[in-house]
């Protein structure tokens, strides 16, 4: 333990698991280093952290902050009123816990609260988890003491002397999965002398990817191959139903246990997230990206291309899925030499104490160094 204490931190993130993840997991590793630290999340009313974030063990109070909707909506003429009302309570709550830092991992939340710590003299750090930085973190890079980021180039976002290039906060059992290949499969009925290919398709799915499993799907169990399919929650009832009871398949709308998945996995099909991507490089298998295109200035590319462009990783888009999918994970199958170097490749992306660096930002800060 450090030799001072830190005794009050506010974190702000919200609206996505790849923004309240990588919160509480910093969150963690202080509470670790400073067992009697206070520590507050602030979040969006109605938004998922409101529900995550207590799950994990910590207070969160809620702003009314919402985003700009892109069409036009009565939301978005209410939008001032709430921000306003955001900004007051930001005030209020930041006032009455007197933080000794706060930390921002992007979302609506972020906004209001960071720049009322500002305005309050209280030092504030980011962090962002994508090549391609968010609006929230691009607004307020300017009153941030240090800006951690996951990807190298970044100085087109934010000011160079601010950056600090620590990666992505990681769960634990990513850095070294609990489980062996063997003990992997056996726990999932799978069988451990077939190739398996891992689909990710986030907890709501993505009909791209599932179009484009299903198109290969056929060829993959006719070359001995086994999948996990993660399919979401939209989608597993007419999968399930169109497949019937297909040997080889694990169909399933969820992943509970994803480092269990992980160490069963011969070859991982993914969307590029930010989290995902960072996990993916620490678990270091053959990985294809089916990166989303429907997400704000395309960053799920970026993310993959960051990789795919040292021969890390490869790039299927999501409108040639059906066509090339399929070959793409079955040349990674069958081409040794290539899933080696790849694999060797992905683990130099890997940032294992990602977590423990930004703490360390984190106390220096407080504590004057």
């Amino acid at each position: 333990m450090a030799s001072k204490e830190i005794n009050r931190i506010i974190f702000s993130a919200g609206g996505t698991g790849g923004h309240i993840f990588p919160a509480v997991a910093v969150a963690n590793e202080v509470k670790r280093r400073y067992p009697n630290v206070k520590i507050l999340f602030v979040g969006a009313e109605g938004r998922m952290e409101m529900e995550k974030v207590p799950q994990s063990g910590y207070d969160i109070f809620g702003l009314p902050i919402a985003g700009l909707q892109r069409k036009l909506t009565l939301s978005n003429f209410v939008l001032p009123f709430k921000i306003i009302k955001s900004l007051f309570k930001a005030r209020r709550v930041i006032s009455q816990f007197e933080p000794e830092v706060v930390v921002g991992f992007g979302g609506y939340a972020s906004a209001p609260t960071l720049r009322t710590a500002g305005r309050l003299g209280i030092p504030t750090v980011l962090q962002e988890q994508n090549s391609y930085a968010g609006v929230t973190n691009k607004l307020l890079a300017k009153t941030a003491k240090k800006i951690c980021v996951a990807y190298a180039h970044m100085e087109s976002f934010f000011p160079a002397d601010k950056i600090v290039f620590t990666g992505n906060p990681i769960r634990k059992e990513f850095v070294q999965l609990p489980y062996s290949r063997e003990e992997a499969l056996n726990g999932l009925q799978l069988q451990p002398n077939k190739k398996t290919i891992l689909i990710i398709g986030g907890s709501l799915g993505a009909r791209a990817v599932n179009e484009a499993v299903e198109a290969s799907l056929a060829q993959w169990l006719q070359n001995g191959y086994q999948v996990i399919w993660q399919c979401g929650k939209l989608y597993k009832a007419a999968i399930s139903e169109r497949l019937g009871n297909k040997e080889g398949v694990l169909l399933v709308d969820f992943i509970q246990d994803m480092a269990r998945v992980y160490a069963a996995a011969d070859v991982i099909v993914s969307r590029a997230g930010a989290m995902s991507v960072s996990e993916l490089s620490l678990i270091g298998k053959p990985t294809v990206f089916m990166p989303s295109p429907n997400v704000a200035e395309d960053h799920q590319t970026k993310n993959a291309m960051a990789l795919v462009s040292e021969g890390a990783a490869v790039l299927v888009k999501d409108v040639e899925g059906k066509e090339k999918l399929g070959v793409a994970v079955r040349e990674l199958v069958n081409d040794t030499n290539a899933s080696d170097a790849m694999r060797t490749k992905l683990k130099q992306f890997a940032r294992p104490r990602a977590t423990e660096d930004i703490v360390d930002i984190i106390e220096n800060l407080i504590h004057g160094n």
